[in-house]
C-alpha cells in the first residue's frame, strides 16, 4: 500500500513537472514584457530629463553624471525594447545587469553596506532589484520560445551546426547545399 501511494505521489509530481515545463515560455514572455516595458519607460525618463537625472547622479557621486545618464538611459531604453521583442536577449542582459549593479552601488549604497548588519529586506525592496533579477533570469534561461531569438536560433542558426559536437569551442558549420 505504501509503495502504491509513493508511486502515485511520484506520478503526480512528474505530471506537475511536465505541465509546468509548458508554462516556461509564457512566463518568460510575461516577465520580458512587464520588466521590458518598465525598463523602456525608465530609460525614456532618463533621456527626456537629462538635467534632472544628471543632478541625481551627481548627488549619488556618480562620475561624469551627464554622460552616465545617456549611457544608463540608452541601456535601459534599448534593453527594454530588446527584451520585449526577445531579440539579443541574453546579450542585452549583461549590460543591464551591470547597469543595475552600478545603481545598487551608487544610489542604494546604504542598503548594500547594511545588507548583512541591519535590514536585508532593503535590498529586495529597492527599485533596482526586479530589473537586476530579470536580467539574471533572461541571461540564465533565455527569452523562451515566444521570441525573435528563438526563431533565429531554431530556424537560421541551429540547422547549420553539427548537433553531435558538445562544446562551443568545437562547433563546425555545415553549409547549405
Amino acid at each position: 500500500m505504501k509503495l502504491l501511494s509513493l508511486r502515485s505521489a511520484i506520478n503526480v509530481y512528474l505530471l506537475l513537472c511536465h505541465a509546468g515545463s509548458h508554462l516556461q515560455s509564457g512566463i518568460l514572455l510575461l516577465i520580458r514584457m512587464a520588466w521590458g516595458w518598465q525598463l523602456l519607460e525608465s530609460g525614456y525618463g532618463h533621456l527626456s530629463n537629462v538635467a534632472g537625472t544628471a543632478k541625481h547622479f551627481m548627488d549619488w557621486g556618480i562620475p561624469y553624471p551627464t554622460l552616465n545618464v545617456y549611457i544608463s538611459g540608452s541601456t535601459e531604453l534599448i534593453g527594454g525594447a530588446l527584451l520585449m521583442l526577445g531579440l539579443l536577449s541574453r546579450l542585452i542582459s549583461v549590460p543591464l545587469f551591470f547597469n543595475f549593479c552600478v545603481a545598487y552601488l551608487t544610489a542604494s549604497r546604504d542598503e548594500v553596506t547594511h545588507l548583512f548588519t541591519q535590514n536585508p529586506d532593503a535590498i529586495i525592496n529597492d527599485a533596482a532589484f526586479p530589473f537586476l533579477v530579470t536580467s539574471l533570469l533572461i541571461l540564465a534561461f533565455g527569452p523562451g520560445r515566444f521570441s525573435i531569438d528563438y526563431i533565429v536560433h531554431r530556424f537560421l542558426i541551429y540547422p547549420y551546426f553539427d548537433r553531435a559536437i558538445p562544446g562551443p569551442e568545437k562547433y563546425s558549420m555545415k553549409m547549405p547545399s
